[in-house]
């Protein structure tokens, strides 16, 4: 080989590793500490969440990197789950009824300082005697709790007793499996009411003949009005002036005005309009 074929060889490869000084400044200009990220986070619903990142980095050696990840999580957070206390005569009532509860992810058992805030209360009895008529009144007192009743042996008698203590529900101790717990309690959250098919009839019954026997005599209605009163506001709601209604209710004027001022007193209603409307509401006319 020449010297001048080495020299040209020696050249080429000079040029190849080392680059001369304008390529280096180009390099550290464009390159060099150089650094882009960019990030995204979404997270939607309770227990759920979705997060996407994307990374790049570009610096000296020109080196480029992307990264991209998702990840997706589901579950059921307290927000979703229904709160409830559990109360029982003895300890192994509530320790059965507690084991059924907890095994399923839609309830919450609330500890007994907190019992208070749970929106149901289940009430595990043999029988309804006078401890658990005094503990249902005392449970009825807090209006945020819905109160169940789990019951050995329900007395014919006790209906009345039920009624007057705000249960909302009743389930035979005998027929408590883990299903019907759970559908009593979901029930009574969303501001249902449960009770066996027999008792059912039975209440029905009580009813028509506490309005037979008690209420007709008397003028009166299971609503919050009485019978004359559902009428004078059922024709003002027609468009009835005062005399109109006296006439065709054949009481004077001043009655009636009586009359529909007592009904806009006793429920806290701001004029005739108002009254027209909440009667409507409430299904009395």
């Amino acid at each position: 080989m020449t010297t001048a074929e080495t020299k040209s060889r020696t050249t080429e490869r000079g040029q190849y590793r080392r680059p001369d000084a304008a390529q280096r400044a180009a390099r550290y200009a464009t390159g060099a500490g150089a650094s882009t990220s960019t990030g995204t986070g979404a997270s939607t619903g309770p227990g759920t969440s979705t997060v996407t990142g994307i990374g790049a980095r570009t610096g000296m050696g020109v080196r480029t990197g992307t990264a991209t990840g998702t990840g997706t999580a589901t579950g059921t957070g307290t927000g979703g789950r229904v709160t409830v206390a559990v109360y029982a005569e003895d300890l192994i009532l509530q320790t059965g009824m507690i084991h059924q509860l907890r095994m399923r992810p839609e309830i919450e058992l609330m500890p007994e300082a907190e019992a208070d805030r749970a929106q149901v209360s289940l009430v595990v009895v043999d029988m309804v005697d006078d401890q658990t008529v005094q503990l249902l009144h005392r449970l009825q007192r807090n209006t945020a709790t819905r109160t169940g009743l789990v019951v050995g042996f329900f007395e014919s008698g006790a209906l009345q007793t039920m009624i007057e203590c705000g249960v909302a529900a009743v389930l035979r101790r005998g027929e408590a499996d883990q299903d019907r717990l759970i559908h009593l309690v979901k029930a009574m959250a969303n501001g249902e009411g449960v009770l066996p098919g027999d008792l059912l009839g039975k209440l029905l019954d009580h009813v028509s003949s506490l309005q037979r026997t008690v209420l007709d005599p008397r003028g009166l209605t299971l609503s919050t009005l009485t019978a004359r009163e559902a009428e004078m506001i059922r024709l003002v709601s027609e468009g009835y002036d005062t005399a109109e209604i006296a006439q065709k209710t054949s009481y004077s004027e001043r009655t009636v005005k009586n009359v529909l001022h007592e009904v806009a007193t006793r429920l806290d209603l701001r004029n005739r309009a108002h009254a027209v409307g909440y009667a409507m509401r409430h299904g009395l006319i």
